[in-house]
């Protein structure tokens, strides 16, 4: 999520053909000669081996931060960097999410090398994953996958830390009650920042209040599941052995239909991807209803972000559910 435009996303773009791929320009001089330096004594730390970075390749696709390939004597890395002051612990978050999905060996996730800061500028380096070609049963196992992972459950909503949905904070509070925890970390905080900004009226914000006293009858009750938090087409890339590798997670614990909701909020998946996924960890019946509900939240989100349609969306959804 984010709404940047740079010469380096434009020509990126025009060079390559997504997300994560490698455009045909050296944007090393965007990487100034300190930082390359304490990059290469980074991933030589980590990996015991001298390291030499040969060249540096912009990545396009990305909305937030600058992302790059570094190509090294030793293999390539993935490297992502930012303003530190202006996305404090950010990318330590997502270090943390991009773990926390890992341990539950489902997905393939890209192991994180080193997270830090350097000349008030943030940086994570990761293993660089290369783009494979997606297999027959792709979204088939994508689902299952995915299901799988929800069934890693807490009592709690939330998680014991915040982090960042696009480029906003995420708040992250741990609530017991599902209902509650939506409210009042997903759409309040939210709203509270749109009103702010300006992007929304008071008739729009007494509709939500009318939409709380409802969601207790409207929202299934279930465990809190190990979301990724942020589930759109932009966010999985496909693992050279042709399987869904995970990346930019939103992490935390809570309702699994704001995972499915979120995948089908951009046109959705396969539909492979959704009988495979119910196959394995049947949703609750009525989920398709749902969907716009929790949707309020990643489209609230993209209400601060870029403002525009999107409001009209969420004008949309309360009226037919208030």
């Amino acid at each position: 999520m984010g709404n940047w435009i740079t010469i380096e996303r434009i020509i990126s773009d025009y060079f390559s053909g997504g997300k994560y791929q490698l455009s045909k320009f050296n944007f090393a001089m965007l990487l100034n000669e300190n930082l390359k330096t304490y990059l290469e004594n980074c991933l030589s730390q980590q990996i015991s081996v001298p390291v030499n970075i040969r060249e540096i390749l912009a990545i396009g696709g990305g909305s937030i931060n600058y992302a790059y390939c570094l190509n090294t004597n030793a293999g390539k890395f993935f490297a992502k960097i930012n303003n530190a002051s202006k996305f404090p612990e950010m990318f330590t978050a997502e270090a943390r999410g991009l773990e926390l999905l890992a341990e539950t060996n489902t997905f393939n996730i890209p192991n994180v090398i080193k997270v830090g800061d350097f000349e008030n500028v943030s940086f994570i380096l990761m293993e660089f994953i290369e783009a494979g070609k997606c297999v027959k049963n792709f979204f088939a196992d994508f689902g299952s996958k995915l299901a799988t992972l929800h069934q890693h459950t807490n009592i709690y909503f939330g998680l014991n830390h915040d982090n960042y949905i696009g480029s906003l904070k995420q708040s992250n509070i741990q609530q017991k009650n599902g209902v509650m925890f939506f409210i009042h970390e997903r759409l309040q905080v939210q709203i509270a920042l749109a009103e702010q900004n300006r992007m929304i009226d008071s008739s729009t914000i007494e509709q939500f209040e009318k939409l709380y006293g409802k969601l207790e009858t409207i929202l299934p009750k279930e465990k809190s599941s190990l979301l990724h938090g942020d589930l759109w087409s932009g966010n999985f890339m496909t693992s050279p052995g042709g399987k869904a590798c995970l990346v930019d997670p939103a992490v935390y614990y809570g309702n699994r239909e704001a995972d499915i909701a979120m995948s089908k909020l951009f046109g959705g998946f396969d539909n492979d991807f959704y009988e495979s996924y119910n196959a394995t960890f049947p949703l609750i019946k009525g989920w398709e209803q749902r969907i716009d509900v929790w949707n309020l939240y990643p489209l609230l989100v993209h209400v601060n972000l870029f403002g525009g349609g999107y409001v009209a969306q969420v004008k949309s959804i309360l009226k037919r559910f208030c």
